[in-house]
């Protein structure tokens, strides 16, 4: 593989305006692409083999009218301090409301009035009034979502707090993470290159990957039913890798200049020893992302295989472009001193990185015992992790989407925020209506009920549906056990009656992703985990140096995990993260840690230790290697972990918890994998195993590929070249 990527370089170099217009060509076509194309419908929400899934398809079969996923809203009342809203004053201003909210857009179905519906609390402070939309969010107009911001503010006029609660008016997501994250890149690109133009061609690569790739989701989304959420994944993390395979290659290239070989050769080598690692560590990412299909949930499937898709192009684009605008950029890819012809002066006194590695090497045993109990400590929280997903709760105060949720709460209780639906399904066509006044009789005596609502049936006459409020918030823990309670007391009716009674709603849907999501969790992780430790045996012909990645993945993970529960769910030093409602932890964030955290640690350890194993090859003592693949990889990986936690971290200012949760825990995790497992625990590890790190049965040899990681084999060849070249000439010198 050297050999060829060495090629590849070369010819990327010498054909470098050629390779430039393709990807720019490229580039605008994918733009093109997305700008012509459908709009992606909104992602839709499908559990496969869920009972909550089982029970939705019903409802849409059997319910006809507005379907189950149609956009809702509630517009909340509340009376002044010490007044009710059953006054006719206030009840005037509220039946007003009901009606400019029916006849202010034609997408309206329907507006439950809170008098008729019953929506209006015990002590007569606080009402609703439920509005129901023909169509989903996506598809409601402007002047559809005016009218409902309109009839909120006029009825302020009152007096009374109104706010609109629902799906409809979502809260505007925070804009400029990425652009901010861009700054800091290129901040800390300048100051490892010492160069602008070295600094800005890792970020100039990265986007043109990311450019292309989420260009190309785009125009392909309505196509392949992509849904508009796909491109998330695929942004977040090809714009990480991309950067980080550039800032590898950039820097192998720099290092070939200083070593006197002309600019062509440079790009040749560089490709041909760090392109290899960025081969095997853009795989690595890949497995982990396809491996999000384990989980079952159509949508992570489409999210984790477009991001896939998008590392790969990032590597392509790495391996093509790159040494193509390498060309380019000429002297200017080195500072100014170095291209007014005064060299850096090298050797004379060791980096930081060979510093520091050198420290470690004194005293292997007792920075190992540190590092590993250090985040063994930090981990123990996860073990109490619990899963939900996040409701206008967790949402900034300042929303009108939060003074909403917590009015209901108020006014109602918090089980209001998220009811369950029951459907009931009588057997073989049977008297429906008796089904149902059974199952209300069952599930009043349920623990943790705290209303059950009267049976809505359909015209038909065999499906009937039963509203269940719980005492509970729809993320708590209680109302993931009282799903259960209602399922086991569906069962009993089920084997008694024969009677099918299925929990749904968006409650009892989040309830059973964040099961599903804490089911797939173990096996996503030993199969990402499994198949990394087979690809990285292939890439450095050891056993025992893709076990220590592996296991120092799962220290790092972990101890991110532990951190995430302390903070978020405990609330630990909430008010230092601005962590207003503790609480379960987001579902989906455990297992796309451990799918991004995952890629970025593979990457670090393939740019750490190829270097290390270089050197090794090559003669030095095991020792000796440890020194020299940090005196050359320890600052790349030290920018790249800087990169990606200012990044991340740059995430904790968002006003939703959700986001800040997400930062929070990628920061902390790149920040323990690069700076506490690579940089540490590695290199004890390295020191203590000596040349045993580098074991591998003969029988395991043969089998198998030499994939050449290293370079080793390209240097021989290039040498023995170079001494062929040379010895006709010596000769010609001698006669």
């Amino acid at each position: 593989m050297a050999t060829f990527l060495y090629k590849l370089g070369r010819s990327s170099f010498r054909h470098r305006l050629l390779v430039v217009l393709s990807w720019v060509t490229l580039f605008v076509l994918a733009g093109l692409g997305v700008a012509t194309a459908t709009p992606p419908e909104p992602s839709s929400f499908s559990m496969p083999g869920t009972e909550a899934q089982r029970a939705f398809d019903l409802l849409d079969e059997r319910f006809p009218g507005p379907a189950p996923d149609s956009a809702s809203a509630r517009l909340v009342f509340q009376a002044p301090e010490g007044r009710k809203l059953t006054g006719p004053a206030a009840r005037t201003v509220i039946e007003k409301a009901a009606v400019e909210l029916r006849q202010g857009s034609t997408q309206v179905a329907s507006v439950a009035d809170p008098f008729r519906a019953h929506t209006v609390s015990r002590d007569g402070t606080t009402a609703y009034a439920t509005v129901t939309y023909k169509t989903g969010v996506a598809s409601l107009t402007e002047r559809t979502k005016d009218s409902l911001r309109h009839t909120a503010q006029s009825a302020r006029h009152s007096g009374m707090a109104v706010e609109v609660g629902g799906s409809v008016l979502q809260p505007k997501e925070e804009q400029g993470s990425e652009t901010i994250g861009l700054v800091i890149a290129a901040f800390v690109l300048l100051i490892t290159f010492g160069s602008l133009v070295a600094a800005g061609l890792p970020l100039i690569t990265a986007i043109f990957g990311v450019g292309v790739g989420v260009s190309t989701i785009g125009a392909l989304a309505h196509t392949l039913d992509l849904g508009d959420t796909t491109p998330t994944l695929a942004m977040m993390l090809g714009l990480a890798v991309g950067i980080d395979y550039a800032l590898f290659i950039v820097t192998r290239y720099r290092a070939e200049l200083a070593e006197g070989h002309d600019r062509e050769e440079a790009a040749g080598r560089a490709l041909g020893t760090a392109g290899s690692a960025v081969v095997f560590a853009g795989l690595t990412v890949m497995i982990a992302l396809a491996g999000l299909s384990v989980a079952g949930i159509p949508v992570l499937t489409k999210m984790g295989l477009a991001a896939a898709g998008t590392v790969a192009l990032a590597v392509l684009v790495a391996l093509t472009l790159l040494p193509a605008l390498l060309g380019l950029a000429g002297k200017r890819i080195v500072g100014r001193r170095e291209r007014k012809g005064r060299p850096k002066k090298r050797g004379s006194r060791p980096t930081a990185g060979a510093r520091w590695a050198a420290l470690v090497l004194r005293r292997p045993l007792p920075v190992l015992v540190a590092g590993v109990v250090g985040l063994g400590a930090l981990a123990i929280p996860a073990a109490s992790l619990e899963l939900g997903l996040s409701d206008e709760g967790s949402l900034s105060a300042d929303t009108t989407q939060r003074k909403a949720y917590d009015m209901l709460s108020v006014g109602f209780g918090p089980g209001h925020n998220g009811p369950l639906v029951l459907v009931v399904d009588a057997k073989d066509g049977g008297d429906v209506r008796s089904a149902a006044q059974r199952t209300v009789a069952a599930v009043h005596r349920v623990a943790g009920v705290a209303a059950v609502g009267p049976a809505a049936f359909n015209k038909s006459g065999d499906t009937a549906t039963i509203t269940v409020v719980p005492s509970s918030g729809p993320g708590s823990k209680q109302t993931e056990e009282l799903v259960g309670k209602i399922r086991d007391t569906s069962a009993d009716i089920k084997s008694a009656t024969g009677d099918r009674v299925l929990v749904t709603g968006q409650t009892g849907m989040k309830v059973a992703f964040s099961k599903k999501m804490s089911d797939a969790l173990l096996p996503y992780l030993a199969l990402v985990v499994g198949l990394a430790f087979l690809l990285l045996m292939v890439v450095f012909r050891s056993v025992l140096v893709p076990l220590k990645a592996a296991l120092g993945f799962l220290l790092s993970v972990g101890a991110a995990l532990g951190a995430v529960v302390a903070v978020f769910q405990w609330g630990w030093a909430a008010d230092l993260f601005g962590v207003d409602q503790p609480g379960p932890v987001m579902s989906t964030v455990p297992i796309f840690m451990v799918g991004i955290v995952f890629g970025l640690a593979m990457d670090y350890e393939v740019f750490l230790v190829t270097r290390i194993r270089e050197a090794y090859v090559r003669g030095e003592t095991p020792d000796g290697a440890v020194v020299a693949g940090f005196r050359h990889g320890a600052r790349v990986v030290a920018a790249a972990a800087a990169i990606m936690t200012a990044v991340f971290g740059g995430f904790l200012g968002a006003g939703e918890q959700s986001v800040k949760l997400i930062g929070f825990g990628l920061a902390i995790a790149v920040v323990l994998d690069a700076f506490v497992v690579r940089m540490a625990i590695v290199p004890a590890v390295h020191a203590l195993l000596g040349r045993t790190a580098w074991w591998l049965p003969q029988w395991l040899g043969r089998l198998l590929p030499d994939v050449d990681v290293e370079g080793e084999k390209l240097r021989r060849k290039l040498e023995g070249r170079r001494s062929e070249t040379a010895r006709p000439e010596a000769e010609l010198v001698r006669g």
